[in-house]
């Protein structure tokens, strides 16, 4: 769909946990044979939390994007969390990150917006939309995941692939004749896929202090080929309804920012005819960050120089529940 929102991005920032997981660490435990991870899952290496909060990573990212975009905290209008993670039930991580970053006097509104592994892109078309109303001129994204202390390491397809990380975006409206905007966006569900991706536990159905309640419910299940089925069904006809003709060419897109679901995720794109070299990859040594995947991938293409002001970028995935979502920007 095409939207032509006035939205620039004026700062990014990221923040990896110092504490690096080599493959070989999670082979040992799983009793894997040595390569197993980064033959089945591309994963070489990935970062872990030690002693990192959630809120404290997407501070540490929040921190530089502004000073990315030359702003104070308190120069924001909204904050949004946009983590497929929380880092407590209640309250909203929205606020935990707007008191991390010195504002919890400020009364600037703080908020979340969760769709998993989307939930960046679902907070930038949000962000658009509230800028493009005038509620909002600066808004503060950050997405920060740390979901290693989730994961069932007797399930080796999925615990391996997790990597923890924070990253983070300013965005503002576009002044008269700059050319940064949303061009387009798209999102579907289909929710008979939501038993395919799951942490079961946490909630009212499966509280932990309800009688029988299972432990293994507390941590992360994916059966990762019904996933990827899922997806082949229904992923051309979406990029076609995201911008005709994009399931077999890019087009005039310059760089595509996927999430980094796996090996196999990404081998993927390869079926639309999307040159390898516009794809940014980051999953060999970060892993799947969840939703801090995208904007973590992002920072590093805008870091590196692959994304340049004008140019039209793609940021794609997929997520729990089941979802596919695209946003196609001009940087």
């Amino acid at each position: 769909m095409e939207v032509d929102l006035p939205i620039k991005i004026i700062g990014t920032g990221r923040y990896l946990p110092s504490r690096v997981v080599p493959s070989s660490e999670l082979e040992a435990l799983c009793g894997l044979p040595e390569g197993w991870v980064e033959q089945r899952n591309g994963v070489r290496e990935r970062r872990w939390a030690e002693f990192e909060s959630a809120s404290f990573m997407a501070a540490e990212a929040a921190r530089e994007a502004l000073d990315d975009a030359s702003l104070r905290p308190d120069e924001l209008d909204l904050v949004i969390n946009a983590s497929g993670t929380g880092e407590q039930a209640i309250p909203d991580t929205g606020a935990l990150i707007q008191r991390q970053l010195g504002l919890g006097r400020s009364g600037i509104p703080a908020l979340s917006i969760n769709q998993t592994c989307l939930s960046f892109l679902a907070a930038m078309d949000a962000a658009a939309a509230y800028i493009a109303s005038g509620r909002y001129r600066t808004i503060l994204i950050a997405s920060a995941d740390i979901s290693s202390c989730g994961i069932n390491l007797s399930e080796p397809e999925s615990a391996t692939l997790v990597g923890d990380a924070a990253a983070a975006v300013v965005v503002t409206r576009s002044a008269e004749g700059e050319r940064s905007a949303l061009r387009n966006t798209h999102f579907r569900t289909y929710g008979d896929g939501a038993y395919l991706t799951t942490i079961m536990g946490g909630g009212s159905a499966r509280h932990p202090s309800k009688p029988g309640h299972n432990a293994l419910d507390d941590l992360f299940h994916m059966d990762g080929p019904a996933v990827l089925r899922m997806v082949r069904s229904f992923d051309c006809d979406f990029l076609e309804e995201l911008l005709p003709g994009l399931s077999t060419s890019l087009l005039d897109i310059d760089l595509v920012v996927p999430h980094q679901p796996s090996r196999v995720g990404l081998q993927m794109l390869r079926r639309y005819g999307w040159p390898e070299e516009r794809i940014v990859r980051t999953l060999e040594r970060l892993g799947n960050c969840v939703a801090a995947s995208i904007p973590a991938t992002l920072y590093e293409a805008v870091r590196e120089g692959r994304l340049q002001r004008g140019e039209r970028f793609l940021l794609v995935g997929t997520g729990a529940g089941l979802s596919i979502g695209g946003l196609i920007m001009t940087y």
